[in-house]
């Protein structure tokens, strides 16, 4: 049995992880034509146009809606669903505050479904019970590059009359039973922030086929101005509130640049991924990252659990072993459940008003408490979270593995003698 390096024994990662440049001449070249151009407005400009005409094309869609951040897309996609005051909208309670800021702006009210143990995506038997006559909209999330169960949840969103909206910040080019998340349920929301499979700083996309839900997207993201209208009168004929998320030319300038990579990125994490849940398989009280059955994921994470019992170690224990090892990881994800935040469980949503959860158009209650989604919480619990990176080697995969594997023989053979 190798002494862990906790206790004074060799690490198991001897080299230092690959590493490489995310941006340079491509980018710079569409920086420069963007300013070229003596204007950085959307509408003016080219590269914002460019931008949603090649994205919806790599997605084999007929619409693009760009914006300024993925939490804003989210927004977006809520709003051309026709979300709004007294709606509720049911989504996964881990994820980023992202997903359920829009939920909120649009004055309706988040619903938390569970999860499932190994995929970490919204389990649909737990969606189908949380319907109620005030559910518009389903919210998946796509956690990690892992594909939700897709068939399930869009079969009970036609039965229920459902608009579905996926949230695909952390899932570029992950593919459900060979379609592309984002592409099956009314709009798929993508993110360009600087933690994403590929960035512009920040920014982000809705994409849709339905003509109707674009053009409500498209102005839904531009303060509901109808600049598509032949009618100039027809600019500022505003018939509800929508809020300015404009992306600018230089942020699509550097998403352009950044389009052509995609695919590659994709790929190396793919193969990253998927090669330490080959090389940790088997594993007495390791559960690996389970990619969605029919799913295909881009491991924007890479996220194992571990049973403490089985193991003969705590997960804080195992994780400090893993960074002995040379292993980057974080014990956990997010630090508890969305649902477990100070704002929802004091309602305190708008500083000072009980609203949208008191709103008269909701008349209903409702309230947010630990143990909503027992699942969801053990995993929080029971998760070691590792980094994934296009730019890590097929060493740095091996030394993880043997690092995983290290830690987890050593516990386990120590439990044995005891």
């Amino acid at each position: 049995m190798s002494e862990l390096a906790l206790l004074g024994g060799e690490k198991a990662k001897k080299s230092p992880f690959g590493k490489g440049k995310r941006f340079g001449k491509e980018e710079l070249k569409h920086l420069e034509e963007a300013l070229e151009q003596n204007t950085l407005f959307y509408w003016n400009g080219n590269k914002v146009k460019e931008f949603n005409e090649k994205f919806a094309q790599m997605y084999g869609v007929k619409h693009c809606v760009a914006a300024s951040s993925g939490t804003a897309s989210i927004h977006v996609g809520l709003g051309a669903a026709g979300v709004t005051a007294g709606d509720e909208v049911i989504t996964s309670p881990i994820t980023d505050m992202g997903s359920v800021i829009g939920i909120l702006y649009q004055n309706a009210i988040p619903v938390f479904a569970d999860l499932d143990p190994h995929t970490y995506n919204m389990d649909p038997e737990s969606i189908e019970g949380k319907i109620t006559e005030k559910t518009k909209a389903v919210l998946v999330v796509h956690l990690a590059g892992n594909p939700a169960d897709m068939d399930a949840i869009m079969n009970i969103a036609k039965r229920y009359n459902l608009k579905v909206v996926e949230d695909c910040a952390q899932s570029y080019m992950c593919y459900y039973k060979g379609r592309l998340a984002g592409t099956i349920g009314d709009v798929g929301c993508f993110s360009l922030n600087d933690f994403k499979h590929i960035s512009s700083g920040d920014g982000g996309m809705c994409i849709m086929n339905d003509e109707d839900t674009f053009l409500k997207a498209f102005k839904f993201a531009d303060k509901n101005y109808s600049r598509l209208s032949q009618d100039a009168q027809a600019l500022r004929k505003i018939d509800f509130l929508a809020p300015n998320y404009r992306m600018t030319e230089l942020q699509g300038a550097v998403a352009l640049a950044q389009l052509d990579k995609l695919e590659w990125i994709c790929q190396k994490r793919h193969e990253y991924g998927e090669g330490i849940s080959k090389g940790i398989e088997g594993l007495q009280g390791i559960y690996p990252h389970m990619v969605t059955d029919g799913g295909r994921c881009s491991f924007w994470f890479y996220m194992f659990r571990i049973n403490e019992r089985e193991l003969g170690a705590s997960r804080e224990e195992f994780s400090k072993s893993l960074a002995a090892e040379g292993v980057p990881n974080q014990a956990g994800y997010i630090p508890a459940c969305v649902y477990e935040y100070e704002l929802f469980v004091k309602k305190n949503a708008y500083q000072g008003t009980d609203c949208p959860f008191g709103c008269k158009f909701y008349g209903k209650d409702i309230n947010y408490y630990k143990g909503m989604c027992p699942v969801a919480e053990e995993i929080l619990d029971t998760a070691v979270r590792i980094p994934v990176n296009e730019f890590y080697t097929k060493q740095d995969m091996n030394e993880v593995i043997e690092a995983i594997r290290k830690a987890a023989k050593y516990y386990i053979l120590r439990k044995l003698k005891k």
